[in-house]
């Protein structure tokens, strides 16, 4: 069982807006920040900050602050930046093509080694610095490279059959955009399903409730 598997979903979810934050506050020179300080950039309560923090452990000293830099560490080894998990991404139509040339993985703990495509007219496209594969590779490739992370970017209909065949090759966590909400029947597989429609339609709600016409 993962050793943080107590800790909430909604702090687990904070946690990147703290290593984001505190990041920019590093490129400020920004040496030590207090709980309050923090509190109103975020707009969380300072009480919220501690609260999430100590889930962890304790970071900070009382009546000095967090030392940023330390802080930013200790957040990046809890999200597993250091990691570096070896990460393919399959689908290379648009959108995959989009998060393998502007996403910078490395900096998120993913070593980005992979990417496939079912369509042989595409075989061989250069994206960013990989070409792309043949989905009829990957089983090899698998094999041989062992990536432990998939971003899938292909239709809905195709998403539960490759990624029942990507656990069965090693696969153990799943970024997801196919529409598809994946549900893996296997022992400790992570997934995290993102609706880029579904992120404009709670914009568009609040849209709807301060733009009077």
């Amino acid at each position: 069982m993962n050793k943080n598997s107590s800790v909430s979903a909604s702090v687990i979810k904070r946690l990147p807006r703290y290593y984001r934050f505190l990041g920019e506050l590093m490129r400020r020179g920004v040496d030590r920040i207090s709980s309050r300080e923090l509190s109103g950039m975020m707009k969380l309560t300072a009480s919220q900050i501690r609260q999430d923090l100590n889930c962890f452990g304790g970071f900070g000293q009382q009546g000095y602050g967090y030392r940023v830099e330390e802080l930013h560490s200790e957040i990046g080894r809890i999200l597993g930046v250091d990691r570096q998990f070896r990460t393919v991404v399959i689908g290379a139509g648009n959108l995959g093509r989009a998060i393998t040339t502007h996403i910078n993985f490395s900096t998120r703990g993913c070593d980005l080694i992979g990417i496939f495509d079912s369509d042989p007219e595409i075989t061989g496209d250069r994206v960013g610095d990989l070409t792309v594969r043949h989905i009829d590779e990957l089983d090899r490739f698998c094999t041989e490279r062992k990536p432990v992370i998939a971003v899938l970017c292909i239709p809905k209909a195709a998403t539960q059959e490759i990624a029942d065949r990507l656990v069965g090759l090693g696969i153990k966590a799943f970024w997801n955009f196919s529409h598809y909400d994946l549900s893996i029947d296997h022992e400790n597989i992570v997934v995290e399903n993102v609706h880029l429609g579904d992120s404009l339609l709670t914009l568009t709600y609040g849209a709807n409730n301060i733009i009077v016409e």
